[in-house]
C-alpha cells in the first residue's frame, strides 16, 4: 500500500537547496536521500507551481510504504481545458521490482477519479521503458500518439478514461 505525502512549495525549495531536513520537517514525513538526488525534478516543479498555484496540489508527492520513502509521484500538473491529467512516478531504485511503481499508479488514477475535473489520464513512455509499459498494462491504457521529449526523446502516449 502506497501513502502519498504532498511536497509542498517550501518542502520542494528547500530539496532544491539540497535542505532534506527541512523539506521532511515541512512535509511532514523523513525524506531520504533519493528524494534529494531528484533535485532536476524538484527545480522544474517549484517553476511549474510558481507559473500556476493550482499546480501544487498535483505535482509533487513522496510515496511512502511501510513507513519509508520508496519513489515519488504525482501529475505533470492540474487538469488541462480538455481535463487530460499525465502522471508521472519513480521509483527509488532501492525499491524497485516490489510492486511498487503499480501501486504507485493505482493511487495516482484514484486521485484523478476523485476530481470531476479529470476524464483523461495519460502516460508518456519511451518505447523501450519495457517496466513503464509493463506497470501501465493492467491499467486499461490505450496508445493514442506518439511526441518527442527534449529529455527522453520518443516517448508513446497512452491514455485511459475515468
Amino acid at each position: 500500500m502506497i501513502t502519498f505525502i504532498p511536497l509542498p512549495l517550501p518542502a520542494l525549495r528547500a530539496l532544491v537547496a539540497g535542505d532534506l531536513a527541512t523539506a521532511g520537517a515541512v512535509a511532514g514525513h523523513p525524506l531520504s536521500e533519493w528524494i534529494l538526488g531528484e533535485r532536476w525534478l524538484w527545480e522544474i516543479r517549484v517553476r511549474d507551481i510558481e507559473a500556476n498555484p493550482a499546480a501544487e496540489e498535483w505535482v509533487a508527492r513522496a510515496a511512502v510504504a511501510d513507513g519509508q520513502v520508496v519513489g515519488a509521484g504525482g501529475f505533470h500538473g492540474p487538469p488541462d481545458d480538455e481535463g487530460r491529467v499525465e502522471v508521472g512516478y519513480g521509483v527509488d531504485p532501492a525499491y524497485r521490482r516490489r510492486g511498487y511503481a503499480r501501486a504507485m499508479l493505482a493511487e495516482l488514477i484514484r486521485r484523478a477519479e476523485g476530481d470531476p475535473r479529470v476524464r483523461l489520464v495519460r502516460a508518456s513512455i519511451r518505447p523501450d521503458n519495457v517496466a513503464s509499459l509493463a506497470t501501465i498494462a493492467p491499467f486499461g491504457f490505450e496508445q493514442v500518439g506518439e511526441q518527442w521529449d527534449e529529455v527522453d526523446g520518443l516517448e508513446v502516449i497512452y491514455e485511459r478514461a475515468v
